[in-house]
């Protein structure tokens, strides 16, 4: 029974991981950009929504369906203007940017992380901050097994919005136009596609599905700070590359594996080591990961392997 139920937070916290890593892995598979203020979507998120929230809730111990309605469209519009915001930063760091050398959007990147956290620290404080709790405390029995309210609302949705994503991807025409993109920018022009508005799109989307991740996180820990993507944002990166950096099933596969590998290990690390080293140190392991990827597989799981010694790989060095 503790198996499956460390199964289900398993899947939960990596469902998580995996909605943040979709963002980072689009804007690389159309930009070859490694977007480090992504991060901040996420926290943004958690603390539009935990605003938008109050408004709504108010005082109130006892919530009427009207109340429910409006907590869902407030975490609905939290994650509209987060997605907004994404698109600000395109449109106003990253565009202007763009076939600049690689570094230029990288440390751009950068320096918008840097930005967007002072920004909130200032606004809100430094202190941690109690997130309501959105889906209930309660548990529900499946089996004769105790599973958390949370953790399967948390895998259902992400799972549901995993799929509509392939299906926009696949099926849409500006998903068409995306996948055009990401295979070639100079073809993509010459058969009439305007290269702007597709990339403003997976900003976009990746900015709200990134602030929903906060919005879940947040809901699940019960807690929220303005760091808060700092460490989240470098595990979604890592769930990325392990499962393969610009291609998007890899991303939900990579967060779902980090998920698995880091809960597992939280549970077996005091164990092995007879107390010397507690669950404290499971964000080890999400590290450690990503340098075994490096190493031995760096296109990751699903990803492609990039050509190496052409002029246009090293145009920018």
């Amino acid at each position: 029974m503790e198996l499956i139920q460390q199964t289900v937070n398993a899947l939960s916290i990596g469902a998580i991981y995996a909605l943040i890593a979709l963002g980072y892995t689009m804007v690389y598979g159309v930009l070859k950009l490694l977007n480090f203020a992504h991060g901040e979507m996420f926290m943004l998120g958690a603390f539009f929504s935990y605003w938008l929230i109050a408004q709504v809730v108010g005082s109130s111990e006892t919530l009427s369906f009207l109340q429910f309605v409006g907590i869902g469209l407030s975490i609905l519009f939290s994650c509209l203007l987060v997605g907004l915001v994404a698109m600000l930063l395109e449109r106003i760091v990253y565009r202007p940017l763009r076939g600049k050398p690689r570094l230029s959007p990288l440390l751009g990147a950068l320096g918008m992380s840097i930005v967007l956290q002072n920004v909130v620290q200032i606004s809100v404080g430094p202190g941690i901050f109690a997130y309501p709790t959105l889906f209930g405390s309660t548990r529900i029995e499946i089996g004769g097994i105790g599973i958390n309210r949370t953790a399967i609302v948390i895998i259902g949705l992400s799972v549901a919005l995993m799929a509509a994503l392939q299906v926009f991807l696949q099926r849409s025409r500006t998903g068409v136009r995306i996948r055009a993109l990401a295979e070639d920018h100079e073809i993509a022009r010459l058969i009439g596609i305007e290269i702007n508005k597709p990339i403003a799109a997976i900003f976009f989307i990746g900015g709200a599905l990134g602030a929903l991740g906060g919005v879940l996180y947040a809901a699940n820990y019960g807690v929220m700070q303005f760091s808060m993507g700092t460490i989240v944002g470098l595990k979604a990166f890592t769930a990325a590359v392990l499962g393969g950096i610009g291609s998007v099933p890899g991303a939900v596969l990579g967060g779902f594996l980090l998920g698995l590998l880091e809960t597992f290990a939280a549970g077996l690390l005091p164990k092995l080591t007879g107390g010397l080293i507690g669950t404290e140190y499971r964000d080890v392991v999400a590290f450690a990961v990503l340098i075994v990827v490096l190493i031995f597989r760096p296109s990751g799981l699903l990803g492609r392997p990039e050509g190496t010694g052409e002029a246009s790989d090293k145009k920018d060095f």
